[in-house]
């Protein structure tokens, strides 16, 4: 507190207004306002409960968390505008037609190129184009932006295809082995095609999922429960 705030404090207790009297009542000795003194009052110091700081720090980290939210969401737009953009460069250049459309999925950009009739050159024999067309994609990302870039690319649907057909077949696997009792071991995938495998069997009860081998013949295996 300080020295001008504890003056007014004292002058406060020293010319508290008697109810009954209607004078001024002495509290201990009386203040004596000298010449030059400033009548205007200082502003008193006032603090808050344990409670109301509480409050604002929860306030506080709630704005901060949207704040980091937008941002992370303004970066991925960015990101998908980028790979837009240099993917509209790569169709003009093979003289390709497709519609590019840009989305947020999660923690990632996700660029999707359709309705065109080449596309499936875009694509190839078990989607090795398209993996190393994605791979040209966030290197030209990160080249813009400094930042590793988790971006999907899907073209002419066969990554989203590809998703459903896995997905019925991690469900049908897992509901065979829920019957027979005997695992079942599936051909060798990527990283990605075997998650969505996993998420398939995980939604089956009395079965679970594991990988088994080294990459790229690591493979999704799925087995009864214990």
């Amino acid at each position: 507190m300080t020295a001008e705030t504890a003056a007014h404090d004292e002058r406060e207790i020293q010319d508290v207004t008697d109810p009954v009297a209607g004078e001024a009542t002495e509290a201990g000795t009386a203040a004596t306002v000298t010449e030059g003194t400033d009548p205007t009052p200082a502003a008193s110091d006032s603090t808050g409960s344990a409670e109301d700081d509480s409050v604002a720090e929860d306030a506080d980290a709630d704005s901060d968390d949207e704040d980091s939210e937008g941002d992370e969401e303004d970066r991925l737009v960015e990101e998908g505008e980028i790979a837009g953009d240099y993917l509209e460069q790569l169709l003009d250049v093979l003289d390709f037609d497709g519609d590019i459309d840009l989305d947020v999925d999660g923690d990632r950009a996700v660029v999707s190129i359709d309705g065109g009739n080449d596309l499936d050159r875009l694509v190839g024999r078990k989607g090795e184009v398209l993996d190393a067309l994605q791979e040209l994609t966030r290197l030209a990302v990160q080249q813009s932006t400094g930042v590793r870039s988790r971006l999907m690319l899907d073209v002419a649907r066969w990554r989203a295809d590809r998703r459903d057909r896995l997905a019925r077949l991690g469900t049908e696997v897992a509901e065979r082995v829920v019957k027979s009792g005997v695992r079942e071991e599936l051909d060798p995938m990527t990283p990605f095609e075997r998650k969505i495998v996993h998420d398939a069997v995980a939604a089956v009860d009395g079965v679970v999922s594991e990988s088994e081998g080294a990459e790229p013949k690591r493979r999704v295996v799925v087995l009864p429960s214990a």
